[in-house]
């Protein structure tokens, strides 16, 4: 069983079970039944992956620093983020640093969306092997993305994908799929001619949702061949041969789902929607309301009840559980790019884009530190003074990390 221990925002336990205010940090573990401020989750020792998420964000486990105002000698301490790609906190300055990156290679063109989702039958899988089964459909709805693109019954080209996986819906069940965001035409081969696609049209998705199925399980067939998988638990049965190839048959009846959504309504727009979904994590602290009884509340969406917002109450632990169901092995890339905007080729490829499309080359990006990001994106002078507005904050003392206090009782 999962546990959870919750710390008031002095560190100490608190009595009662009046609701209060939550949010979730990146780290540690252990009981149930406190206010909590921080919901610490120790991944680390939950999931058996070796992740950074072992320390609590922006607590003093992590250390800081303590500054002084030059002008009204106001004191401020700050603590240090944890910089963990699954923690609600630190996805800011990812983000708006990413998308700078990817501003200088949106070209003047329509971009579609396509979602390619898994079925659920294969979220045991994607437990027990998450890097092969998330792998795989990356391959899967690239490739697919690409046979299409580069029939002359369709474009004739090469694409631009950028896809970003997501394993979660909106109650945090585990909701494998990867959000697609395709160039609306196509770079002929020998890179003489852009192809534009039609207005409001990419591809036919039922035919996109075929090829994708059968890609994806002929890749699940051949890492079975090749004993990548390791059937043990409730997936044991599978280990036989005939019992393997019986499951896929199963899974290669049923209809796999592919949405293609309209094409944006330009370049900023795709931005905008990139800036929402590439460094998301599974639940953000605005959606999170309370705890009271070992129950966390958080607002959800229900797509199949008119987009109503509702709002779900789970037990710590099973709330646990389901967050941990989406922290991704080590190392391993949620955002890539295909065709055009693969790494090897991006450059050159939309350089030619550029000339086809008469498009300027974009501005040379300037580095940006973090306070001027900061100020750019929400308007904040971080090395301002909150408390007279005149001076800066100068660093007098860095504080080193404080060991955390987890409660062993």
């Amino acid at each position: 069983m999962l546990a959870a221990t919750f710390w008031a925002a002095t560190g100490e336990r608190e009595s009662g079970t009046a609701p209060r205010r939550i949010s979730l940090a990146i780290t540690a573990a252990p009981s149930t039944g406190w206010a909590i401020v921080d919901l610490l989750v120790r991944s680390k020792a939950l999931i058996g992956v070796q992740t950074s998420a072992s320390t609590p964000c922006r607590t003093a486990v992590l250390g800081g620093h303590r500054s002084v105002c030059t002008a009204c000698g106001a004191e401020r301490i700050t603590y240090n983020s944890c910089r963990n790609r699954h923690c609600p906190k630190c996805q800011r300055v990812a983000t708006e640093r990413w998308l700078t990156a990817r501003r200088g290679e949106v070209l003047p063109i329509p971009y579609f969306h396509v979602v390619f989702t898994l079925p659920h039958a294969l979220n045991p899988l994607a437990q027990s092997h998450p890097r092969l089964i998330y792998r795989l459909l990356f391959h899967a709805a690239a490739s697919t993305l690409t046979r299409f693109g580069r029939d002359p019954r369709h474009l004739g080209g090469d694409l631009g994908v950028t896809a970003v996986l997501h394993t979660w819906g909106q109650t945090l069940t585990q909701h494998v799929h990867v959000h697609c965001v395709v160039t609306g035409g196509a770079l002929v081969p020998d890179g003489g001619r852009w192809i534009p696609a039609r207005p409001n049209f990419l591809f036919p998705v039922r035919a996109l949702a075929q090829v994708f199925r059968g890609r994806y399980l002929a890749g699940l067939q051949r890492a079975f061949d090749r004993s990548e998988l390791h059937l043990t638990g409730g997936l044991a049965p599978l280990g036989a041969p005939a019992a393997f190839t019986a499951w896929l048959a199963a899974l290669r009846q049923q209809a796999w789902v592919v949405y293609g959504k309209p094409p944006f309504a330009g370049p900023d727009h795709v931005l905008a929607y990139l800036g929402r979904y590439t460094h998301r994590v599974a639940i953000s602290n605005d959606r999170l309301g309370a705890i009271a009884d070992g129950r966390v509340h958080f607002r959800w969406r229900d797509y199949a009840d008119g987009d109503r917002g509702k709002v779900m109450d789970l037990h710590v632990d099973e709330f646990l559980r389901r967050f941990l169901l989406h922290v991704v092995p080590d190392g391993f890339v949620r955002i890539r790019h295909f065709g055009l905007l693969a790494n090897r080729r991006r450059a050159a490829a939309l350089a030619r884009c550029r000339v086809l499309l008469t498009q300027p080359l974009p501005p040379v990006q300037l580095p940006e530190s973090v306070r001027d990001l900061m100020l750019r994106v929400t308007g904040i002078d971080i090395e301002r003074c909150p408390v007279c507005q005149q001076g800066l904050l100068h660093q007098v003392e860095r504080l080193a990390p404080a060991p955390a206090a987890w409660d062993t009782s």
